[in-house]
């Protein structure tokens, strides 16, 4: 949930209006502003000899500036401010953070977010709560050929409790509220949302969580493999519109070899039963857009490679692939394989808490690719 939230992408897709000219550029931005974050965070971590005693706490705020550009959304600029805190000193780190962007298409989003390890790492919390109002411009809409304009509101709130109850296992409990709507830019537009049969819904929903996570760390693992098994069942006395189940399995597993390089391989599953179009499960690789494409189950396997290059610098490369099926296929449906594959730097801005900066490009099938500036790596 925290690494989609910090996410900062440029993604050009075929069924999508470009509204960036030169990537290039914004990938030449990107590497000048990670170069930036490295020269600052030096020199403020290493003092000269000259200056005062190092007897100053290290500031538990972090700042990030929101830098991006993406064919739905156009150019974003924006910024997300996270306090980073241990509650105990057997705890992970706690992060709590906002976020805010706006675009050159005048969508807005923004989100509160937090994540809590306490108790001796007995208990952990997520929680999120996330506002947008996004305008939408398609050449070709989900493969169908159809030109759209849309003006998406969405409104959600989600929360995760786990337990510590034997060893690296955990087990807890979900809840999620969504209101989304969806609109045409004109009588037209709307007419081919209707002809699609693709609409907003509200849905509220609970679920429970089996998980394993023997990682070192949650957000720089070089070591542990981690499982997570949960559900969510949308009700109608719980706010919403549908009856619907989603399920998800994500297992991921990492080893460290050759020094201080990590190969980490990721699995993941969502499985859908009786959802609206917009609820369905899509690809969640690096190189596409969630809810670019849709269909009813979703299987995908990546395997990366993280390179250690100097003390506060690393590289990765990647390559994976994702499978949208079951059959049933309707107009928004995009059944298929969807490769990804590319490459990245990161940059280490808070050693002690193991945070890093991350910018990664990332391509697919039909010139969808990304570019990608974000706290943390993809998973």
């Amino acid at each position: 949930m925290i690494g989609q939230a910090g996410r900062y992408a440029f993604t050009r897709g075929h069924d999508m209006k470009s509204k960036l000219k030169h990537p290039r550029a914004l990938l030449r931005c990107a590497v000048a502003l990670l170069a930036t974050l490295g020269v600052v965070a030096s020199y403020a971590e290493d003092p000269s000899p000259d200056s005062a005693p190092p007897a100053k706490k290290r500031s538990p705020w972090m700042a990030l500036p929101v830098v991006s550009s993406n064919p739905k959304l156009g150019t974003t600029g924006g910024l997300l401010v996270a306090y980073l805190h241990k509650f105990d000193a057997d705890s992970r780190v706690s992060i709590f953070g906002m976020q805010a962007q706006y675009t050159t298409t005048h969508s807005l989003i923004a989100s509160l977010i937090a994540r809590t390890s306490s108790g001796a790492d007995r208990h952990r919390v997520v929680g999120i709560l996330a506002y947008g109002n996004i305008k939408n411009d398609y050449d070709d809409y989900l493969g169908t050929g159809q030109a759209l304009k849309t003006n998406d509101d969405i409104r959600a709130l989600a929360g995760r409790y786990l337990y510590r109850f034997k060893g690296d296992w955990f087990v807890g409990g979900q809840a999620l509220f969504t209101n989304y709507q969806v609109f045409g830019d004109s009588a037209e537009d709307d007419l081919a949302l209707e002809t699609l049969g693709v609409k907003g819904f509200k849905s509220g929903g609970l679920g429970a969580v089996m998980m394993h996570d023997s990682r070192d760390n949650q957000d720089m693992a070089t070591r542990g493999w981690y499982a997570n098994l949960n559900n969510v069942a949308y009700r109608d006395w719980l706010g919403g519109e549908n009856n619907f189940d989603v399920y998800r399995l994500d297992t991921r597993a990492f080893w460290q070899h050759g020094g201080e390089h990590v190969l980490g391989l990721r699995q993941f599953n969502q499985f859908t039963f009786d959802a609206p179009g917009a609820a369905q499960a899509t690809v969640q690789l690096r190189g596409y857009k969630l809810g670019q494409y849709l269909a009813k189950y979703m299987s995908s396997l990546e395997v990366e490679e993280r390179f250690h290059i100097a003390k506060r610098w690393g590289a990765t490369i990647f390559v994976g692939g994702a499978w949208l099926y079951g059959g049933e296929a309707t107009g928004t449906s995009s059944e298929g394989f969807y490769p990804s594959y590319g490459a990245g730097f990161q940059f280490i801005i808070k050693p002690v808490q193991r945070m890093l900066a991350n910018l990664e490009y990332a391509y697919g099938n039909s010139e969808n690719s990304g570019v990608y500036l974000k706290l943390g790596y993809a998973w």
